[in-house]
């Protein structure tokens, strides 16, 4: 089945701010790939959220199959792609796929992100730290370089990545008590470097490449793990979870003139979809 509507390929779609952001698009216009590990409802599960708790998991709902549901519900094709970030193979699997089924994608949104439970500082495994910065750095590098050739082809294209200001910024306290771990952070700051190089080299070729900060956003997955009880009963709702499909949308169909502004910055994603008001896609 062809479709005359753009393409969007979402990574970490099976719930969270991946999921919200693929139905926004997809009541946006537009049609979505994504990809999780997470195959069928009941397989998922998320560690423990720091080491000291042990080895232990929680399960959490989720599935490329009730992402794919969603997705068509709304009138949208969908193409759901299995990837894990730590499996390098199963990410130029899904990229070959994308472009063998779809082409070019019109947009991509670099969301995944391998979780692990955060260590402080002299308890941090180095073999963990390898794993987090190839997962969560290598890996989407790879994605975007399998992708990236054929976008330029097509002459234009927006990718957008999902970072985090711990990248920036000093955790407040320890891992468990507030902060969070080397880990997580520093392959977030590699991660964060990726839209710069893209938008050096090949904005005359009709790229762009965005970088959104979503916010706290109270997930699944933090609430599996525990403590969103007492953040909520605190009167702290978080972040929307579709906040950042909002903008995304909006960056990736708004003229060039209102959006090539927020290049080379860190976009605050609830508060950019705030001001965007009713003129952001929902």
């Amino acid at each position: 089945m062809s479709s005359s509507r753009p393409t969007a390929l979402v990574t970490g779609a099976s719930r969270g701010i991946g999921r919200a952001t693929a139905l926004v698009l997809a009541g946006s216009g537009f049609d979505v790939a994504f990809t999780a590990r997470t195959v069928v409802e009941g397989e998922g599960t998320v560690p423990a959220r720091t080491t000291r708790e042990g080895e232990v998991s929680f399960g959490v709902p989720g599935s490329l199959a009730t992402t794919r549901a969603e997705i068509e519900a709304l009138g949208a094709r969908a193409l759901p792609l299995r990837m894990d970030l730590a499996d390098p193979a199963s990410v130029t699997a899904a990229a070959a796929e994308l472009l063998d089924r779809w082409g070019a994608p019109n947009l991509v949104v670099n969301n995944a992100i391998l979780t692990q439970p955060h260590a402080r500082f002299l308890e941090l495994d180095l073999d963990d730290l390898r794993e987090s910065l190839e997962a969560n750095l290598i890996e989407q590098i790879r994605l975007t370089q399998a992708l990236l050739p054929a976008m330029i082809d097509a002459g234009c294209g927006t990718i957008v990545n999902l970072c985090s200001g711990s990248a920036v910024v000093d955790p407040p306290a320890p891992p468990g008590e507030g902060g969070w771990g080397l880990g997580y952070s520093a392959a977030k700051a590699g991660f964060g470097r990726l839209a710069g190089a893209v938008n050096a080299e090949h904005r005359g070729d009709g790229i762009r490449a965005f970088n959104i900060e979503p916010g706290f956003v109270i997930t699944e997955s933090g609430a599996a793990r525990g403590g969103t009880a007492d953040i909520k009963a605190s009167g702290f709702t978080g972040a929307p979870a579709d906040a950042s499909g909002r903008v995304i949308a909006w960056l990736a169909s708004a003229p060039h003139t209102e959006t090539d502004r927020l290049l080379g910055i860190l976009i605050n994603a609830p508060r950019l979809a705030k001001s965007l008001g009713t003129n952001t896609p929902k």
